[in-house]
């Protein structure tokens, strides 16, 4: 794969669960460039994610996410947004330029990832299956490429995912 960086951003979208922090960091190793997990610079800047939405409750999460988003999306890496970041018109806007990977799951693989408690929309399989299908028109409109994360090694993938993006860069799209 590619020994020199990449120029531009790459950002994976997708469902709570679907791999974007795990699928990210490789893919950003692979690829000679940063990563930057939104989530987790929102968690550093202001505490847990599941205490920001108790707390304040989600319209303050999601104006903090905005934040970190924008930021990141300025900068050439790999990006990986929060499950709802999406929600934002000035992320969907700013996603317009970038190119999108969104990272898909199905129910039945999702069950042993939404076990830990951090994610506070989804409290369990049913709560994930109606923010998923809630989003899922959006998450497709904005998306580029897109790999399934539910069954196959995720080496393959993040595989799969740089040769678009090396094919992405020698088609000159942004």
């Amino acid at each position: 794969m590619p020994q020199e960086s990449i120029a531009q951003t790459i950002a994976l979208i997708g469902p709570p669960a679907a791999g974007k922090s795990r699928v990210g960091k490789r893919l950003a190793k692979l690829l000679h460039v940063p990563f930057i997990d939104t989530d987790a610079v929102v968690v550093s800047e202001h505490g847990p994610i599941a205490d920001i939405f108790a707390e304040h409750g989600e319209p303050y999460f999601r104006e903090r996410e905005r934040i970190a988003v924008a930021a990141a999306l300025r900068r050439p890496g790999v990006v990986s947004l929060g499950g709802g970041a999406v929600l934002d018109p000035e992320t969907q806007a700013d996603l317009a330029a970038t190119r999108v990977v969104l990272l898909t799951v199905r129910a039945e693989a999702i069950a042993r990832r939404i076990t830990n408690g951090k994610r506070p929309l989804i409290t369990d399989l049913e709560s994930w299956k109606r923010l998923v299908d809630a989003r899922s028109d959006l998450y497709n409109s904005l998306a580029d490429y897109t790999a399934d994360t539910s069954t196959r090694p995720i080496d393959t993938i993040v595989q799969e995912i740089a040769a678009w993006v090396e094919g992405t860069q020698k088609e000159g799209h942004a």
